[in-house]
This record gives structure tokens, C-alpha cells and sequence, in this order.
């Protein structure tokens, strides 16, 4: 029983682990476009903030060449 609590312990650890740095992620980019474009619309903070690992990947690249907030999240 101890070894399943065991896996049950560091899976529960590791998605933890995922859901922290997807967080982070998501904050970095809302930053960065609030920095580049001005505040952002709650509409568009939300999309963020529910955006796979990926997708804010992707539009983290969108930063840097993108003319509107609205053109990063497309």
C-alpha cells in the first residue's frame, strides 16, 4: 500500500509541479504584453490564463512582432 501512496504522492507533486510553471508562464506573458501594448482586457487575460503550456509558448514568440495584444492571442 505504501508504494501506491508513494506514486500517488509524486504524480500529485509533479502535475503541482506543471500547474506552477504554467502559471508563471501565463503571468510572464500577460507582463510582457502589458508592457508592449498597454493594459489588457479581461477577455484576453482569461484566454491566458487557460492556454496550454504550447499555446503560451507560441504566443510568447508572438511578442516580439506582433502590432496589438489582440494579434499575439491569435
Amino acid at each position: 500500500m505504501s508504494s501506491f501512496a508513494e506514486r500517488f504522492r509524486e504524480q500529485g507533486m509533479r502535475e503541482g509541479m506543471q500547474q506552477g510553471m504554467q502559471q508563471g508562464e501565463a503571468l510572464i506573458l500577460v507582463r510582457l504584453i502589458e508592457r508592449k501594448f498597454g493594459a489588457l482586457a479581461p477577455h484576453l487575460r482569461r484566454r491566458i490564463e487557460q492556454a496550454d503550456p504550447e499555446t503560451l509558448l507560441r504566443w510568447s514568440e508572438r511578442v516580439l512582432t506582433a502590432g496589438s495584444a489582440e494579434e499575439v492571442l491569435q
